[in-house]
C-alpha cells in the first residue's frame, strides 16, 4: 500500500502564492509521474502539472508559466509552486502517483490524496 500526504493548501489574495508539497510513502519501487490535478466546485479533475523521474513536466494549458512543479526523487516528494493565483485557481489540489511498488509483479498502480484546499479570494 501507498500513501500521499499533501501539505501546503490554504487562502491566500489574488496575485499571490502558494507552495504545495507531497509525499509518497509505502512500498514503492518507482514513481513514474507524480503530480498534482485540481478539482473545483461543480467541474470535472483536471490536470495540473506532472514531471517524471527523469524531470519531463506537463502543464495544463491554464498554467501559463504561472506554476512550476519539482520533485525529490530521493524523498518521493512532489512540489507545486503557485504565483500570480487567481480566483479562478480555487479548487481542491490532489496529488497523484504512478506507483511500481517493491512487488514490481503487481503492475503499476494509481494512488491519491487525500486533496488539500486551495482558495483564492479578496
Amino acid at each position: 500500500q501507498v500513501h500521499l500526504v499533501e501539505s501546503g493548501g490554504g487562502l491566500v489574495h489574488p496575485g499571490g502564492s502558494l507552495r504545495l508539497s507531497c509525499v509518497a510513502s509505502g512500498s514503492i519501487f518507482s514513481i513514474n509521474p507524480m503530480g498534482w490535478y485540481r478539482q473545483a466546485s461543480g467541474k470535472q479533475r483536471e490536470l495540473v502539472a506532472d514531471i517524471t523521474s527523469g524531470g519531463t513536466r506537463n502543464y495544463g494549458d491554464f498554467v501559463k508559466d504561472r506554476f512550476t512543479i519539482s520533485r525529490d526523487n530521493d524523498k518521493n516528494t512532489v512540489y507545486l509552486e503557485m504565483n500570480s493565483l487567481k480566483p479562478e485557481d480555487t479548487a481542491v489540489y490532489y496529488c497523484n502517483a504512478q506507483v511500481l511498488p517493491l512487488e514490481t509483479m503487481l503492475g503499476w498502480r494509481t494512488y491519491w490524496g487525500q486533496g488539500t484546499q486551495v482558495t483564492v479570494s479578496s
